[in-house]
């Protein structure tokens, strides 16, 4: 009991952990609608999620070996790959990141609003739609959590406590990040590149599970480290990028003045 205890408080730290970027995601898409809705979007989608979770691990013990079956198979001197469920389920994810991220971007540099005429009805069905795409990917985000859960142990009890424990938190902090994100607008470039980083970290790991290469060139898994380091100098470079406009703000009041 005292060991299920230990390894439950040891996956809710790796829940968390592995939880930032997905929780980066979740406060950005749910602000796609209305404001009053936002919040119920947030906890509908991660509520939701909770329960596919416990049921992707039902079905990542009892089938784990499926997801490792090759579904398509290429060996040419151009491009070569084994494709399999994890990898294809990886790589989508990567994909549907980073396409999310350069479009967000793109929006946010853009003149238009692009929410300016869009009706009653077609609200509604945005937030049905964010609900939708929170509660996809926060299974990609978990399949991997999932899979390094069931390494440490394979008490079905144990890894659903850590997954509703870690899903309630989230829920909490989803509504604190978004807060904070809605305060301080300039933060939201930042948090899009570091969701750019992780749909590109996505497409590695999926490539490196396909067995990916590229006219004999191998794509291989960014580490955790690497991943850390490119967040940690994205923060950096976002600081001291702000300080040095503060101060060129400062010094072209001083010569008008």
């Amino acid at each position: 009991m005292v060991e299920n205890l230990l390894t439950l408080l040891m996956l809710i730290f790796l829940q968390a952990v592995l939880g930032f970027d997905n929780l980066l995601y979740i406060s950005l898409e749910s602000k796609r609608v209305e404001e009053d809705k936002q919040k119920k979007v947030r906890t509908w989608g991660i509520g939701l999620a909770i329960v596919l979770r416990i049921v992707l691990l039902v079905v990542i013990l009892k089938a784990i070996e499926s997801f490792q079956v090759t579904l398509l198979e290429i060996h040419s001197n151009a491009i070569t790959f084994n494709m399999t469920a994890h990898a294809l389920i990886v790589l989508g994810g990567g994909l549907f990141i980073v396409y999310t991220a350069i479009k967000e971007i793109t929006h946010m540099l853009s003149k238009d609003d692009l929410s300016h005429g869009v009706s009653e009805e077609e609200q509604k069905k945005s937030a049905g739609k964010a609900i939708a795409t929170i509660v996809v990917m926060n299974l990609v985000f978990s399949f991997d959590s999932i899979l390094s859960a069931i390494a440490l142990t394979e008490v079905v009890w144990v890894m659903s406590v850590a997954i509703i424990i870690s899903g309630v938190l989230m829920i909490a902090l989803a509504n604190t990040v978004s807060e904070f994100l809605k305060k301080n607008r300039m933060f939201e470039v930042l948090g899009l590149f570091i969701l750019l980083i992780v749909g590109i970290m996505l497409l590695s790991e999926g490539g490196h599970l396909a067995h990916l290469s590229f006219f004999g060139y191998p794509i291989e898994a960014m580490s955790k480290a690497t991943f850390y380091f490119s967040i940690i100098v994205v923060v950096l470079v976002d600081i001291a990028q702000g300080r040095y406009q503060k101060k060129l703000d400062a010094e072209r009041a001083q010569d008008i003045g």
